[in-house]
């Protein structure tokens, strides 16, 4: 194996699973378990007026986001899956994350700034 480019990203993205996997089921234990919504739709830092009543989507999110990140790392190091596959499989993943959770928190501050305005 020649050390390039592509290898030092591959070997990034591999080892960026690790602490994605971690933060994202650790927030959803924090929400669902802990019932702590105080990173619940942050929108510039500041939660919603209600954080509650959105928990249970962000919930979801960090959940099934997490378990698909630890699914893929379990598929790597058991060797059950193709480094295309891997890759696409924890891109996605992270990208729909970031547009999940930034849906979210911008329907959780939609009618504070309609209020403001």
């Amino acid at each position: 194996m020649v050390f390039d480019i592509s290898v030092a990203l591959t070997w990034i993205l591999f080892l960026a699973l690790f602490p994605i996997t971690f933060f994202w089921l650790r927030r959803a234990w924090r929400i669902l378990i802990l019932r702590d919504f105080s990173e619940v739709a942050l929108k510039h830092g500041k939660p919603p007026a209600n954080p509650q009543k959105f928990a249970p989507y962000a919930a979801m999110i960090n959940l099934v986001c997490g378990g698909i990140t630890g699914y893929v790392i379990v598929g790597i190091i058991a060797g059950s899956l193709e480094y295309d596959t891997w890759s696409a499989i924890a891109g996605s993943t992270i990208w729909m994350k970031f547009i999940l959770d930034f849906a979210l928190s911008r329907s959780a501050h939609y009618f504070l700034s309609k209020k403001a305005a």
